[in-house]
């Protein structure tokens, strides 16, 4: 009984000195304001934030502000965003002070002057049309600027340009479907064969997502695809995916003549890593293809891949050239803005959960390579090595900035 109480006073004098305790360190949230305005680019339809990502970003603590009428063109309207938690605002200005702004096109001059010192901006960046006057104003007001073309996933994969790929190369097939028929002055065929009657021929130059997403689509309804792509590798990939072997070439100038003479429709989904696409397709090959053939010329962004393509857009989305129908639109995914909105969304809300979770911007871009692949301007510094080239100025490194607490 006495060595008893005497392990109890030692445990006891034991448990009063002084103990080494394991701390966890949790990042402290912060308070962020999302805004989301409304488009005003040509025919820009979609939305960075859908009403259902609202109720997400709300629940973690993140206020958001939605300027009226910025999802109506995709159909998610005022009352949806209010009901999800957000606010809605008829004062653009507001959404534009808001601590990150993130919107589909590149902002315009007045955006940027309603713009705070020092938030962050998410957009598309439109690289051929940029204007250095708007990168000097961005660079004065110290804006951390992101495109979101450029963003990475933790796979360092490029998750907006798969997305709307994907809308683009499955739209593509849809469009030359509805340009076959007779009711948009087509020659009247089915894109998918039936019973006794041989299925169209359709030819998809690249062999990329846009590609792969057109290829898909194409053999679902039936036709028959041929593939054009100087990569091997590209071509392996893309048998695999599909899980069957099809025809595919690579992009030989007798090959693709003597196919594109038959084709029905001809699906342009060539990328150009730098600079102007390459055009494939000459003019005297348009020329030799059918009477009422269709082309869809998803490159157009870049320039497009046909020596006979010309920009087009929504509301007179086609012409004709030697009897071919040329589909030269370049934002295709804005022709289904609801679901392109979908997956934009789906990218951007978990992004701001993330941020707010990391504690912040700052300490979001130090701990995710993925994000830093999308800056630009970072608080009045370029970081983007194509911009500072192109408009002179002192390419700067992202991540010596941020170590010198810039």
């Amino acid at each position: 009984m006495e060595s008893k109480s005497a392990f109890h006073e030692l445990a006891k004098a034991a448990v009063m000195q002084p103990q080494e305790s394991s701390l966890t360190l949790m990042k402290s949230k912060t308070s962020i304001k999302v805004g989301i305005p409304r488009e005003v680019a040509f025919q820009e339809n979609r939305v960075a934030i859908t009403p259902q990502a609202v109720n997400l970003l709300v629940s973690n603590g993140i206020e958001v502000l939605v300027e009226a009428g910025a999802g109506k063109e995709a159909k998610f309207y005022d009352r949806e965003y209010e009901e999800c938690g957000a606010k809605i605002t008829f004062n653009t200005a507001d959404v534009f002070a808001c601590d990150i702004v993130i919107k589909v096109s590149f902002p315009t001059p007045q955006e940027i002057e309603w713009m705070s010192e020092g938030i962050t901006l998410i957009s598309a960046l439109h690289f051929p049309m940029l204007q250095k006057e708007l990168i000097d104003v961005l660079c004065k007001k110290k804006i951390i600027a992101i495109c979101f073309e450029y963003l990475k996933d933790e796979s360092l994969n490029y998750p907006i340009i798969q997305c709307m790929s994907e809308i683009a190369g499955s739209t593509s097939i849809l469009i030359a479907a509805e340009y076959l028929s007779n009711v948009n002055r087509g020659k009247g065929v089915m894109l998918g064969g039936i019973s006794g009657i041989p299925p169209s021929e359709v030819i998809i130059l690249g062999a990329g997502t846009v590609g792969q997403f057109a290829c898909q689509a194409a053999l679902g309804l039936g036709a028959e695809v041929k593939v054009f792509d100087n990569s091997i590798y590209r071509l392996r990939r893309l048998q695999n995916a599909l899980g069957s072997r099809i025809y595919t070439s690579i992009i030989h100038p007798n090959i693709l003549k003597k196919a594109l003479k038959s084709a029905d429709v001809c699906i342009g989904a060539i990328r150009s890593t730098q600079g102007r696409t390459p055009m494939i397709v000459t003019e005297e090959m348009v020329q030799e293809m059918k009477y009422g053939s269709v082309i869809i010329d998803v490159s157009i962004d870049q320039g497009g891949c046909f020596e006979t393509s010309k920009v087009t857009d929504h509301n007179n989305p086609v012409f004709e050239y030697a009897g071919v129908i040329h589909y030269c639109v370049p934002n295709i995914p804005s022709r289904v803005a609801r679901t392109a909105s979908y997956g934009l969304s789906n990218v951007f809300a978990p992004l701001m959960v993330q941020i707010i979770e990391a504690g912040g911007i700052r300490n979001y871009i130090w701990e995710k390579e993925g994000i830093r692949s999308g800056i630009y301007i970072y608080k009045g510094n370029i970081t983007n090595q194509a911009i500072a080239t192109k408009f002179g100025y002192t390419y700067k490194d992202l991540e010596l900035l941020i170590a010198s607490n810039i």
